[in-house]
Parts: structure tokens; sequence; C-alpha cells
């Protein structure tokens, strides 16, 4: 059985990202691919890691533009055949509709406020309301607009769950007992995301940081996270 972790693949290195692939997919089948390695390698290396493995790919592009303009970058890459693929909650009913409408095939995942904003920097930012508020408006208005998974911290996902029974609820921000935050500020374990009712947590360097050139370093880790899930 799988476990409901989503590996995220954040490197540039075409060979390094299948080797954690292949260290990780007995235990993980759901892949996080970013801006960092398709800008890279593009749709050509993505499917190069597929053929690894069958993955599940969560396609993290956080489209973000008018509406015509996603609806066609949502176009150019559904022949990947994402599971999930990201927009930005923020771009609006209009841009999140062009891109469900777009893929029909797929879950369109809205990214609300990312985990690296305190309450500080949000408000910097010229947000009079809370993140919390923030994300549960945002989030209501992209599940009306067509919108079928959300991305949110492990600090809003209780909020969200309790309003959303059937959205799929994806949390970043998530770290093993120990692990440097890096740039997160909103950070929970990954029992109490889950526990508070996300469906998938996105792992990274917690898990990846272990490579070390061979396979185990990255299992026990793995390992680790998997007992604390229970």
């Amino acid at each position: 059985m799988s476990l409901p972790i989503i590996l995220a693949l954040d490197t540039k290195d075409l060979n390094q990202a299948g080797q954690w692939i292949k260290a990780s997919s007995d235990q993980i089948d759901h892949f996080k691919i970013g801006l960092e390695f398709y800008l890279q390698h593009g749709s050509e290396g993505i499917m190069q890691l597929r053929e690894i493995c069958d993955f599940k790919l969560f396609l993290d592009l956080k489209l973000y533009d008018i509406p015509n303009t996603v609806k066609g970058a949502v176009e150019s890459v559904a022949k990947l055949s994402p599971k999930f693929l990201t927009v930005h909650a923020s771009g609006g009913a209009k841009m999140i509709e062009a891109a469900s409408q777009a893929f029909p095939n797929g879950s369109i995942t809205a990214v609300t406020v990312l985990t690296s904003f305190s309450e500080d920097e949000f408000s910097k930012m010229g947000y009079r309301s809370s993140i919390a508020d923030t994300t549960n408006l945002w989030a209501s208005v992209a599940i009306k607009a067509g919108a079928t998974s959300l991305v949110c911290s492990p600090f809003e996902v209780s909020s969200l769950r309790n309003q959303f029974k059937d959205a799929v609820l994806i949390t970043p921000g998530v770290r093993a007992a120990g692990d440097d935050l890096g740039d997160q500020s909103r950070v929970m374990s990954a029992p109490d995301a889950i526990s508070a009712g996300a469906n998938f947590v996105v792992i990274g360097r917690s898990i990846t940081s272990q490579w070390d050139g061979s396979d185990l370093k990255m299992r026990r880790k793995i390992d680790l996270i998997a007992n604390s899930l229970g």
C-alpha cells in the first residue's frame, strides 16, 4: 500500500530525479515535478522519468495568467496526463474555470497561500485579511470554478476539510521531527497534517536530503515517516 506522500523531486538533475524515484517507488507512487525541473527538461524529461515507473504525476507549475493563456498552457501539458496540475487560486474564478474546462481528465489543483508566508509577511504584501481567511475565500472561489483539489498549509487544512468534504487536500510545509525548516514558515508534522484532514502531504528535502548515492538512508527516512503515520 502506497503512503499518502507526494515526493517532491526538487532538482534540475534528470539523473538525480530518476535515482530518487527508484529509491522510493516501492512505497511512494505520487511524485511532484515543479518549475525547477520542468524549465530545464520540459515534457521530454518527465516522459524519461516515467520510463522508470508509471508514477502518478503532481505537475506543480502554479499557472497564473489571463484565462485564455492559462487554458492554452493547460492544453500544452495535458499530454503528460498529470493527476494534479496546479494553478494559483489567486488567479480568480474565470482563470480557474478556463483551466478546468481544458483539463477534463485530471484535477485542477488550486494553490492558496504559499507556506513560505508568515502572517507578518503576508500583511506587508497588502492583504488585510489573515492567511486563514484568505485561504478560505480563495478555496471557495476555486472549488466553485471547477478545481477539485487544493493546496494549503497544514494550519488551514482542518477548516478546508470541514467546508469541502469531497476536495482532495494537499499540504506542503511538512517536516519530520528535527528537520531544518528551510524556507517554510507554516510547518507541521506529517501525522498532524493527515489527522487534520489532508489527503496527501508533500515532502521533499526531509527525504531527498538523505540521498548519499545509495537507497539506504532515503528508505530509512521514508520508513520513519511511514511509522509515524501508523
